[in-house]
């Protein structure tokens, strides 16, 4: 006699273990989600040394998958583009004529940033460099944008460091581990830089808005000469950042600024370059009065 459809579970002991084993992971789960939480309100330093070790631990697997995603991802879009041309070949035809004057502007876009990128000499090797590193991995749905990259304080590499790329400014170095270390993308939110525009060195700072983007601000508020196109560089201001490095082209005017596409974005850039900061001895000093500034609030 066959066993009925809506047979429960108690019949089988293998459907018991089965139950009681996703319910006991799912309560180890919630427990250990609950205690890292605490832990990062209560002792925030020590959960950044558990992210560190985190990181170092998952460096080998990335660097695997992401070679292994390189090698493999081009050769799977073939096979599946050549299943699917017979279907999609009408359609394609289609999108081609629709999109024809979108490709003819990047097109143009691409030449005119190659032409600025020889202007700036962006071509030449950089001489001041501390490590080149493989960026493994990047956040793409949490609300802050930081990458990884593969290599750490064992290759000199501090926090405060500039991190660029052939394509312009990737971001700061925030966290460091022995071989892996978190950069702070040009447009994570909390990130600012000290910009300029390149035809005419008007200063402004460049924010992040957290999708790929940049808000622009021009230093004197109260006219926007801002127009769509306008290539921005890092002005130096500041210390950081050395002067001449691009961040973005600006896409869209607002009422007070503009919002500009980030030029290095992690999707596109594969390796980079870290740089030591421009002027240490600013930096250093601004670090030290705003230390002071801030204990002198406290004492008061």
């Amino acid at each position: 006699m066959a066993p009925p459809i809506n047979r429960r579970p108690g019949f089988s002991k293998r459907a018991q273990y089965s139950i009681f084993a996703s319910f006991l992971l799912g309560i180890l789960g919630a427990v250990l989600g609950l205690l890292l939480l605490l832990v990062s309100f209560i002792d925030p330093q020590g959960f950044a040394a558990l992210r560190t070790i985190g990181a170092e631990t998952m460096a080998p697997v990335s660097k695997s998958l992401a070679e292994i995603g390189g090698a493999t991802g081009n050769a799977g879009d073939e096979i599946s583009a050549y299943f699917k041309a017979g279907s999609k070949n009408a359609a394609m035809q289609r999108e081609l004529e629709q999109n024809r004057i979108e490709i003819l502007e990047a097109r143009a876009l691409k030449q005119e940033n190659e032409r600025l990128k020889r202007l700036l000499d962006l071509t030449e090797e950089i001489p001041d460099s501390i490590a080149m590193a493989r960026l493994i991995s990047s956040t793409a749905s949490s609300t802050r944008r930081i990458a990884t990259i593969g290599v750490g304080s064992s290759s000199g590499l501090e926090t405060g460091q500039p991190v660029r790329s052939p394509q312009g400014l990737v971001g700061r170095i925030l966290e460091t581990g022995p071989t892996t270390a978190r950069v702070l993308l040009v447009s994570d939110t909390k990130n600012v830089t000290p910009v300029q525009r390149a035809s005419d060195s008007l200063a402004a700072f460049a924010t992040g808005r957290g999708d790929g983007t940049v808000d622009i601000q021009p230093i004197n508020i109260g006219t926007n000469p801002f127009e769509g196109g306008d290539l921005v560089i890092t002005s130096g201001s500041g210390g950081l950042y050395s002067p001449g490095t691009p961040v973005a082209v600006v896409v869209r005017i607002t009422e007070t600024g503009a919002i500009g596409r980030v030029l290095a974005s992690p999707a596109k850039v594969s390796h980079a370059i870290v740089q030591p900061i421009f002027q240490a001895e600013t930096v250093r000093q601004i670090e030290d009065n705003s230390a002071a500034a801030a204990e002198e609030e406290i004492g008061e």
